[in-house]
């Protein structure tokens, strides 16, 4: 592997599904290209993955590559983040700040959760995508910015546009190249691979290389509907291996009961607030409770992380307390 290649992630993007491996050959020729990009997918498939290979494929890759989570930000924080601001543009603007578009100038700017957006917010960015030029809070001057938008989201976009929620004009501006990834339960042959290389990372860094899958906890994995997707899946496995008190990881310590033919499915409701509680722990139990972490990790502020915790009523405390007992015991 070369260094451009180790750099830009595409060891991450693992599977050899044909259906994945579709999508992974766009990459480059997508890299080539300058046009605005549509990532679309459920949650958990790997598009900042792709983003970041698109921007390390291209021209720009020695620009920066600035990611933005639209949803992780009130509509007037998220202006103030996008476009920044002039000194005394608001009570607490005591000095000027760079927006993040100006900071991705030369470089990608990948706004994740698009439909985030506020329609007033939505108009500024169309704004900026049509001319390039921006105008930060409380500032007379206009400002140029060369960077290419990457964008993504997991929803359904020309349903959006019909229900009022997506501008149409923002829409077909952003979709120059659409590229969408698929959910992991349509590229099951690959979820062993996957189940390997995060067991092998998480593993390395609990300094517990042993550490393997027993064949029925790796069927089971096959057969799980994943929400979640890849996201899901890693962190399983992450809590499995920090769990886990012997060599061999078995269906019990995954957090799985065994598929059974009449079970009945979960909604999609049930099915998402399952997985995001279980993703806020799995993050919390990863970090040692704590919360400044575990949201880095999930490329949320510590405010929307916050809020995620407060709504599944997750006691963050007791991971700290987890993580002292277990450094503890390894001590003894």
């Amino acid at each position: 592997m070369n260094a451009i290649t180790a750099r830009l992630g595409l060891s991450q993007l693992l599977g050899e599904s044909q259906v994945f491996r579709k999508v992974v050959k766009k990459i480059p020729l997508i890299g080539r290209s300058d046009a605005s990009v549509l990532l679309s997918g459920e949650t958990g498939t790997g598009k900042e993955l792709c983003a970041r290979a698109i921007h390390y494929l291209s021209p720009r890759q020695h620009g920066p590559f600035v990611p933005v989570n639209c949803g992780a930000f009130p509509t007037d924080l998220l202006e103030n983040e996008l476009f920044g601001h002039e000194r005394g543009a608001f009570t607490t603007a005591f000095n000027s700040k760079t927006g993040l578009i100006g900071e991705a100038d030369g470089g990608t700017l990948f706004l994740d959760e698009i439909d985030s957006l506020s329609l007033v917010s939505q108009v500024k960015l169309l704004r900026f995508l049509q001319e390039k030029e921006y105008r930060p809070l409380g500032s007379v001057k206009t400002l140029h910015s060369d960077c290419r938008v990457v964008a993504a989201a997991n929803i359904d976009f020309e349903a959006a546009v019909k229900a009022g929620k997506l501008r149409q004009d923002l829409y077909y501006r952003i979709n120059v190249i659409p590229l969408q990834l698929p959910p992991l339960r349509e590229r099951r042959e690959d979820i062993p691979l996957l189940a390997a290389h995060f067991l092998k990372k998480y593993a390395a860094e609990s300094h517990r290389q042993q550490l393997t899958l027993s064949a029925d906890a790796l069927q089971h994995l096959t057969r799980r509907e994943w929400p979640g997707n890849v996201r899901e899946l890693e962190h399983l496995i992450a809590r499995a291996v920090a769990l886990s008190e012997n060599d061999v990881i078995e269906c019990g310590e995954l957090s799985l009961e065994p598929s059974r033919p009449d079970d009945h499915p979960l909604s999609f409701r049930e099915a998402k607030i399952r997985f995001e509680r279980e993703y806020v722990e799995g993050l919390l139990m990863v970090n040692g409770g704590n919360i400044s972490h575990a949201a880095r990790d999930a490329h949320k502020n510590r405010r929307a992380f916050w809020e995620l915790i407060r709504k599944h009523n997750i006691d963050a405390g007791k991971f700290k307390s987890e993580s002292r007992s277990a450094n503890s015991s390894s001590r003894t």
